[in-house]
């Protein structure tokens, strides 16, 4: 699946131009997204020199991007008849979509189980209060 990922808001916290904290988990997420096979691509309102830094910051933490700001590594159009803006991809993680920003750990199930947002908010609804009080699914895998 190709993967476009937002940086500020959703890799790290807002405070554009200034790269804000990282976002727990975005990262460590990324990495296993890239693990199972997935192709990410970072997708931001970044340019020039705040895009390296962007870029910088996340490979500084292992991940590396397929391509940026484009839906191909060279930066180019695979079409040159038809030129578009707009980025193919499969799936969009911003901070901006209807609803925000879900946990880190529940867009790794959502992607890993191939499960449609809604169905898992109507499913988490009816957890015990029991359920809620276990430690999430990125505290026990990472120990955070």
């Amino acid at each position: 699946m190709i993967i476009a990922v937002d940086f500020d808001g959703t890799i790290v916290e807002h405070k554009y131009p200034a790269i804000g904290q990282e976002i727990p988990f975005a990262t460590d997420t990324l990495k296993l997204l890239q693990r199972d096979g997935h192709r990410l691509i970072l997708w931001t309102v970044r340019e020039g020199a705040l895009l390296e830094e962007a870029v910088a910051f996340c490979r500084a933490r292992g991940v590396e991007f397929f391509a940026v700001n484009s839906d191909s590594p060279t930066g180019q159009a695979d079409n040159s008849t038809f030129r578009s803006r707009k980025i193919k991809a499969d799936l969009f993680i911003d901070d901006r979509q209807v609803g925000g920003l879900p946990d880190w750990g529940v867009i790794y199930e959502l992607i890993r189980t191939r499960t449609k947002y809604t169905d898992y908010l109507q499913n988490t609804r009816y957890q015990t209060s029991e359920h809620a009080k276990q430690r999430t699914f990125w505290s026990r895998m990472f120990g955070k």
